[in-house]
């Protein structure tokens, strides 16, 4: 049986192609292996966010000719798609594949084995306007099923590489969606995470149908408890979104929304379609339609022209909107992106320091918000604990509103659903009491 490893850097949504590419491997009667062993064919799925990524993508690539010089070593994702020739140039690489095109991935794979000559399969990006449909029944060791309804990005924000390396904006046919919902329901899963790589953007390429009308679809589907979405802009929650948000009684009580700046000039430096006000207009709304809403974001620090004031401004701004969680990232010199040729590039120790005091503001918040459910009663899908992170004799997993909870309970709950009353609150976990398990209350009343 031939056999096949897997690498996969950056992020949700190249972990979901490369379990995509799994499928396709698995079709053919590949098994997988872990990456540190012998396999006949490495396949490294790339990253091209920062420079770092590039480096790393690199490594990795080397590593896998090292472990078996004789295998068959492909590339694909973002890396590929815009250095496909850079990537060539490593000796023992057969084959560069972008971010398209991935069923072709066995056929060309069969060919080098054939001839043994290095492949470049990558094609011009931004001329593609249809998503590329993989489909991935089932996720390892996972409670929550990812499920990817939108591919690229039309926003060109001066900070970001992605739309060169994804392409312009693609949806997702609503049907295929919605049967590949009812295909992870049937395989056990009770929440699906919509994502993409700017998921809100899902139906800008379509003709009187967005996010909100394909929400309000999936809100119907039978057997699926809870629909997240990964990540929206501020400015893509409108009036229709806040009705289905009203209405669903599957919609999860969790947003994340991007803001990467507080201060309005360094926003409009980085090309961000909204001004702070807007911003903090549209929370509000979102907190009036859905009480007790977490809402948790990303903010790049130091950003080039980012003044003391300008920072002290986001400070303010980020403490008066009260995130659940801000993911804080030092500005990064992206080659190839408008802000890397910007003169005013911040010194590495002033963006250190900064990001060291949002992480701080980040982890009060994060306290704030959870101590507001110290007694509530929350619906809690325990996850696998893999890396070991809790006691015996205890489980953890997300409530709606993407609390982490540990209560007391058997590995048995594992992708059950559980209704825990919170006890005691804290900044990464809260701690939880077991009530009941819903799942077994609803079978009881079935039978």
């Amino acid at each position: 049986m031939p056999s096949v490893a897997f690498y996969t850097l950056g992020c949700k949504v190249n972990f979901y192609d490369t379990e995509a590419i799994w499928q396709l491997f698995k079709k053919e009667g590949y098994e997988q292996v872990e990456f540190d062993q012998t396999a006949d064919v490495y396949l490294i799925n790339t990253c091209t966010v920062t420079n770092t990524g590039d480096k790393k993508s690199r490594q990795i690539i080397r590593r896998a000719v090292r472990r078996n010089p004789n295998a068959i070593v492909a590339v694909t994702g973002c890396y590929a798609q815009t250095s496909a020739a850079e990537i060539l140039e490593i000796p023992g690489v057969d084959l560069v594949i972008g971010t398209q095109d991935r069923e072709k991935i066995l056929p060309l794979v069969d060919e080098i084995k054939a001839k043994r000559e290095p492949i470049n399969a990558v094609r011009n990006i931004m001329k593609t306007r249809t998503f590329e449909e993989l489909d991935v029944p089932s996720f390892n060791g996972h409670t929550r099923a990812f499920l990817k309804i939108q591919e690229g990005c039309n926003n060109f924000c001066t900070f970001c590489i992605i739309p060169w390396s994804r392409g312009l904006s693609r949806s997702r046919d609503p049907q295929s969606v919605l049967n590949q919902a009812r295909q992870l329901v049937a395989a056990g899963y009770k929440e699906i995470v919509l994502t993409g790589i700017h998921t809100g953007g899902y139906g800008d390429d379509m003709d009187q149908y967005r996010l909100s009308d394909l929400m309000e679809e999936l809100d119907k589907v039978e057997g699926l408890e809870r629909i997240r979405i990964s990540s929206i802009e501020a400015s893509q929650i409108d009036d229709k979104m806040l009705d289905v948000l009203k209405r669903s009684t599957k919609m999860c009580r969790h947003f994340h929304i991007p803001l990467q700046a507080g201060d309005d000039s360094v926003l409009k430096r980085m090309r961000r379609k909204y001004t702070v006000a807007e911003f903090a207009e549209k929370i509000a709304r979102i907190r009036e339609t859905m009480p007790d809403v977490a809402i948790t974001t990303d903010v790049i620090v130091g950003f080039p022209g980012e003044t003391e004031e300008m920072y002290q401004n986001g400070y303010t701004f980020m403490q008066q909107i009260g995130f659940s969680e801000m993911h804080v990232f030092p500005y990064s010199q992206r080659t190839g992106t408008p802000a890397a040729r910007m003169e005013d590039q911040v010194d590495d120790e002033v963006k250190n320091a900064r990001v060291h005091e949002l992480i701080q503001l980040s982890e009060r918040m994060q306290l704030e918000y959870a101590e507001k459910f110290v007694g509530q009663v929350v619906d809690v899908i325990p996850e696998k604990n893999e890396k070991g992170l809790y006691p015996q004799g205890w489980v953890a997993g997300h409530s709606d509103n993407y609390l982490t909870v540990l209560f007391e309970g058997s590995q048995e709950l594992q992708g059950k659903l559980c209704r825990v009353k919170i006890t005691e609150a804290g900044a990464n976990e809260c701690r939880g009491q077991l009530l009941r398990v819903l799942d077994e209350v609803q079978a009881a009343s079935v039978s």
